[in-house]
């Protein structure tokens, strides 16, 4: 080998080496085991990004992580806490709040969290006493004051809510709740006239509140007057169309109106909406059977069997049906399990000791028909047999075996009770039915959204899927949410990256392990440490459309939590726009690069340039519902609807179901 060769070489191996310690000792954050590598603010900062994309599960790990490294931050307790309770953990939620609170005693949103997840727990005194220490802080909080009256109301402390709702109704004259929470106080007072007064004061203020509208029917309801409970019922309906209870309610007053039709229709829509809903299933099973639907109400009856497979008055009816559908023995079957509880039910012997002669069992008709005979002449004994009245309604837990065949309703009716919450439902604030599609990015994990047909596919991908072994990088645009495996999985293989990185001694081999950490590391939320590992990347291959492609995608996930919190992201906004127009300049007829340019214009109300990038992608990628989505979403808002309703069909069309919604909503508003 010549002088110059062996000097090259040398210079290459230095520079490679350079290379490797300037990857290596500026490499991105990354969860590696060791606690002094921890960066807490980071890590918290993580987790709230996994909070807004609702994975939180995924949340909780980088919580735990922050709290393993600094237990003495307030933060990363309280925001598990939060995690804890979007997932239903409320006794989980309470402790993380708690710890909270002796780390910083003079927060008042941990207090009000701890509020809410002791009401779940029907902990309304510790509630109380929640509310009014944030109160200390914070007395102008209206939020805290409206739970603390309805803690009062669950805890029968009438009189002092009613005080504190004097308070509430001086500072704010034109809330319209503080009236409805009085209403409910009244009606727990039993003082049904004044709960109607403050009913009305509240409607006179806001008439379109669904709820107010709903607590107005429920008094029609029991004063059985059915024209003005259905009115109300379709004032409510209106304002709140995804509540089953109102169709429940607006059923039973329709069927008392005559309108069989609309009480069916009435219940099909509140079981689309809650399938497992007791009320629905027992009454339309008896509406199905006055129509003379008999195999469907069967149905119905075996389901709240399934519900409750100890009700009586559920077993008798479909006994009655299965009788009716020649189904004899299981009718026996049924009737028989009523009887041995109700030995003098005489309709019940009198229709098994049918079924017994239509089977031939003439003895054993004999006997039931004996005993309601004998029954019948000693009717002073056992009193007289009612008429059966299907007009009638009965109380759910009144077992009534002459009453099983009218409808059921709730023991108590109550006003459903509405706390003022910072958190269930925060995230789903941020997304409305008109917000768009997520950008494409890449990830390991394949498809989990709502679009069937169609598969993302691109060239360049495919080259790099071809270089890997025993991982492939899909493409994906719908929000991922990891399990807790999942996710313990994606930190042991970023480790092993990690590992293998620091072990490499080839830049081009370091370089693709690099990627694939990013990867991994945007798919469990950490887009800055993705983008970091992506700009070293892009050091190393300037020309990289896949580097570019994710790292605009990570950065506008980060963009979007960061405008959600209040940051102006102009500057990094400008920064996703450079890297999507290079990634466009190598490869211009990408679909997914078109598209993730069209949402970027689109999140930033440049509708028109949105659509002309909308309209490219679909040139390129005809099955892509979410282009045609989100430029259906842009043509309403450019107020040219007929053409935005012909996009979101053909989205609905490609398999994205929740375009019709919004069909729905345009169609009726026009």
């Amino acid at each position: 080998m010549s002088y110059g060769n062996v000097t090259s070489a040398i210079i290459g191996k230095r520079l490679c080496s350079l290379l490797l310690f300037y990857l290596f000792t500026f490499s991105p954050f990354h969860l590696l085991p060791l606690k002094a590598q921890y960066n807490t603010d980071r890590l918290v900062m993580i987790g709230r990004s996994a909070l807004y994309y609702e994975d939180y599960v995924l949340s909780i790990q980088y919580f735990n992580q922050a709290i393993t490294a600094k237990p003495y931050l307030y933060e990363p307790w309280f925001f598990r806490g939060v995690a804890k309770y979007y997932l239903d953990d409320y006794a989980g939620a309470e402790s993380d709040c708690s710890e909270a609170l002796q780390r910083n005693p003079y927060v008042v949103s941990i207090y009000e969290l701890r509020g809410l997840t002791r009401i779940q727990q029907e902990k309304y005194a510790e509630a109380i006493a929640d509310y009014t220490r944030a109160l200390k802080y914070d007395p102008q909080n209206r939020g805290l004051w409206h739970n603390r009256v309805l803690c009062r109301i669950q805890n029968k402390e009438y009189e002092t809510a009613l005080c504190e709702l004097d308070t509430i109704q001086r500072r704010w004259s034109q809330y319209a709740k503080a009236w409805a929470m009085r209403a409910d106080v009244y009606m727990q007072m039993a003082d049904t006239a004044q709960a109607i007064t403050a009913l009305q004061k509240s409607l006179d203020i806001d008439p379109y509140d669904g709820q107010t509208w709903a607590a107005l029917s429920i008094i029609s309801l029991s004063r059985e007057e059915w024209d003005s409970a259905q009115v109300q019922l379709d004032h409510a309906i209106h304002l709140m169309p995804k509540n089953a209870g109102c169709y429940i309610n607006r059923a039973l007053a329709r069927f008392n109106l005559d309108n069989l039709r609309g009480a069916m229709a009435d219940y099909d829509m509140a079981l689309d909406l809650e399938p497992n809903n007791f009320l629905g299933h027992y009454n339309r099973g008896l509406l199905r059977a006055q129509v003379g639907d008999d195999n469907r109400a069967i149905t119905d009856f075996d389901f709240v069997l399934r519900l409750e497979p100890d009700n009586l008055m559920a077993l008798f009816n479909r006994a009655v049906l299965l009788d009716k559908t020649g189904d004899l023995r299981a009718a026996i079957r049924d009737y028989t399990k009523v009887i041995d509880e109700f030995p003098n039910f005489w309709t019940g012997l009198e229709f098994r000791a049918a079924c017994y002669r239509k089977l031939g069992m003439t003895d054993k008709a004999e006997k039931d028909e004996f005993t309601v005979y004998r029954a019948q002449l000693y009717k002073h004994l056992y009193g007289t047999q009612p008429r059966l009245d299907p007009s009638q309604i009965r109380k759910r837990s009144e077992i009534d075996m002459d009453k099983y065949n009218q409808l059921v309703v709730d023991d108590e009716q109550e006003l459903e009770r509405q706390y003022e919450n910072d958190y269930r439902g925060r995230v789903q604030d941020h997304r409305t039915d008109m917000e768009f599609m997520p950008m494409f990015a890449l990830t390991f994990e394949p498809k989990q959204g709502e679009v069937k047909a169609h598969t993302a596919y691109d060239r360049q991908v495919e080259v790099l899927n071809s270089q890997l072994s025993g991982r492939t990088i899909y493409i994906q645009s719908a929000n991922i949410t990891l399990s807790d495996e999942s996710t313990r999985a994606y930190f042991d293989y970023i480790d092993s990256l990690t590992t293998a990185i620091d072990r490499s001694h080839l830049t081009t081999d370091a370089a693709t392990m690099m990627l694939l950490r990013a990867v991994a590391l945007s798919t469990i939320r950490n887009f800055d440490g993705a983008i970091d590992d992506l700009s070293t990347y892009l050091q190393i291959d300037s020309a990289s459309v896949i580097a570019l492609w994710q790292r605009a995608a990570c950065q506008a996930r980060i963009n979007q939590f960061q405008a959600s919190e209040g940051t102006n992201t102009a500057l990094q906004t400008a920064n996703v726009l450079g890297d999507l127009n290079h990634a466009l300049a190598i490869s211009p007829d990408n679909p997914y690069l078109l598209y993730n340019r069209g949402t970027l214009y689109a999140r930033n109300g440049d509708y028109q340039r949105a659509i002309d990038d909308y309209s490219a992608a679909i040139l390129h990628e005809p099955g892509m519902a979410e282009a045609y989505y989100n430029r259906g979403l842009c043509l309403i808002r450019l107020n040219r609807q007929a053409e935005g309703v012909r996009d979101l069909s053909k989205a609905g069309e490609l398999g994205l179901y929740s375009a019709y919604s919004i069909i729905k909503k345009y169609r009726t508003a026009k």
